[in-house]
């Protein structure tokens, strides 16, 4: 049987030549499209596009000829944690979708994957001294995203994409918008301290760099996660906030919004309940 012909798609993100069948490489363009036509956010198109594109390297069946016990061997004979497996499931399931839907294919070859439901997620709030060490480090750039994170909840995207233009000033002080997952825009407020911080920069980007003018989110990540001690990161900077905004009142729905959260139900995986309130449920008990 003649092999498919191979075009190497690389991508700075993938293993460096990363080949997929050439039938596969017509089609992520359309569906690329598609997906943007639908307002879907690029960290989103890239996720799904790169668990296609391994889907395609791995398994070497042009995308119109696989079946669902292709998708099912896929799912079902990888090591991967619940959480991977569920992203992966999705991205095979919107993408047959849309070529089912778009009149590629006859059938729907995902339709009938096994369903369930992802992992809950846990509060991992970053502890102090963690907090502390980000603050104690040499770099001011890396204490400043460190500063972002903890005290505005900014996700390594959001901080990367802060610009001198948006501080906000109100009647109540100074605040940040916050250009959020999906194009969402949110205002933060802003502590006397950082706001001073801020207002002295350079106009421009808060951290320039080659991607669009401005640091990429994964290389923030890294400046951050390196300055923190082993095990921590800026995610669990964000838990923190999280955690520390609900201990303040104990309403989720502020801080669902400083999150710039969809659903309250994603803003308490962030939000540990305090020790003391589980202290005093427990006595009232007694």
């Amino acid at each position: 049987m003649t092999k498919p012909l191979r075009l190497v798609v690389t991508n700075p993100r993938m293993r460096s030549g990363t080949a997929i069948p050439l039938a596969w490489a017509t089609q992520l363009g359309p569906f690329t499209a598609w997906l943007r036509a639908g307002h879907r956010s690029e960290r989103t198109i890239y996720l799904r596009t790169y668990h296609l594109r391994r889907f395609a390297d791995e398994t070497r069946v042009d995308p119109f000829d696989v079946t669902t016990e292709v998708l099912v061997d896929h799912l079902g004979s990888r090591a991967w944690s619940k959480t991977t497996r569920h992203s992966i499931r999705a991205s095979l399931r919107v993408f047959y979708g849309w070529a089912h839907a778009t009149g590629r294919m006859m059938t729907n070859p995902a339709h009938l994957l096994p369903t369930f439901s992802p992992p809950l997620g846990q509060p991992r709030p970053a502890p102090a001294s963690a907090l502390a060490a980000g603050r104690a480090t040499g770099d001011p750039r890396v204490r400043l995203m460190v500063e972002l994170a903890a005290t505005v909840g900014m996700r390594c995207g959001e901080v990367a994409h802060a610009h001198t233009s948006d501080l906000r000033e109100t009647l109540d002080g100074w605040s940040l918008l916050i250009h959020g997952k999906g194009s969402k825009l949110r205002t933060v407020p802003l502590n006397p301290g950082l706001a001073v911080t801020l207002r002295a920069l350079p106009r421009g980007y808060l951290f320039p760099g080659q991607v669009d003018g401005h640091l990429s989110a994964s290389y923030v990540s890294k400046l951050v996660s390196a300055a923190l001690p082993d095990g921590w990161t800026a995610h669990t900077l964000r838990h923190r906030f999280a955690s520390a905004s609900y201990s303040a009142d104990r309403d989720i729905r502020a801080v669902q919004l400083l999150l710039g959260h969809a659903s309250v139900a994603t803003t308490q995986v962030y939000t540990a309940v305090p020790d003391d309130a589980l202290r005093r449920a427990v006595a009232a008990a007694a």
